[in-house]
């Protein structure tokens, strides 16, 4: 059976082509306003792009479980003359001190983990490497967007790449699971809402359920 980390280790040249810009800009450069500097660590930095809204005024620091997307996000930070401190690790298992860093960023990182104790132990890593009062902005896919309204939690979803389709797998979370596992894991969940590009009223269906917790 084929691994996440080898399904993104196989894409990540097409990633870095496809995904080459944040989606999530607005709400990164709202949050390098609110924290102005600081020591930053990106879970699942992926290529790269998520670091730049923070590239002037912190130290950065970036992590994924894919060796290929860590030596792209190295590529992209030459492109765009900055400078992170990058590691092939893997969310639950971070390889950094208790109360290293001022904040933290995860987008999309956390629905890629499958089991239930699994993502538990990740954003309780995730809280064992925050100072006291640090924040974190965590994205994730959710549940009832309507694409996914017949299906269940766990989903595969295709990527085509040279001929084959590779399948990557997501775990789809609904805004009250996500805001008790923050909880539970020792977060103050200080907001959770859609994505800014979401424009419907009802928050339920949005694409993206977006976190900010601080560390309680």
């Amino acid at each position: 059976m084929t691994t996440n980390r080898q399904v993104f280790d196989d894409i990540a040249e097409s990633w870095y082509r496809f995904r080459h810009w944040s989606r999530f800009s607005k709400e990164l450069e709202e949050m390098a306003l609110r924290w102005h500097e600081g020591k930053l660590l990106n879970v699942g930095c992926a290529h790269g792009p998520d670091f730049l809204p923070f590239k002037d005024n912190f130290e950065l620091w970036g992590v994924d479980f894919s060796a290929q997307m860590v030596k792209l996000a190295q590529k992209y930070a030459a492109k765009f003359d900055f400078k992170v401190n990058l590691a092939v690790a893997d969310a639950i298992s971070l390889p950094y001190a208790d109360a290293t860093f001022d904040w933290a960023i995860a987008v999309a990182t956390y629905h890629h983990i499958q089991g239930d104790e699994q993502r538990r132990n990740a954003l309780r890593e995730l809280r064992r490497i925050l100072k006291p009062g640090a924040q974190a902005f965590i994205t994730v896919w959710n549940r009832w967007q309507p694409r996914f309204w017949l299906k269940g939690k766990e989903a595969n979803i295709a990527w085509k790449l040279r001929g084959k389709i590779l399948h990557r797998y997501y775990h789809l979370f609904s805004y009250p699971e996500l805001h008790k596992l923050l909880t539970e894991a020792g977060f103050q969940v200080v907001s959770i809402c859609p994505e800014k590009s979401y424009r419907f009223p009802i928050k339920l269906f949005s694409r993206n359920i977006c976190a900010l917790a601080k560390v309680a």
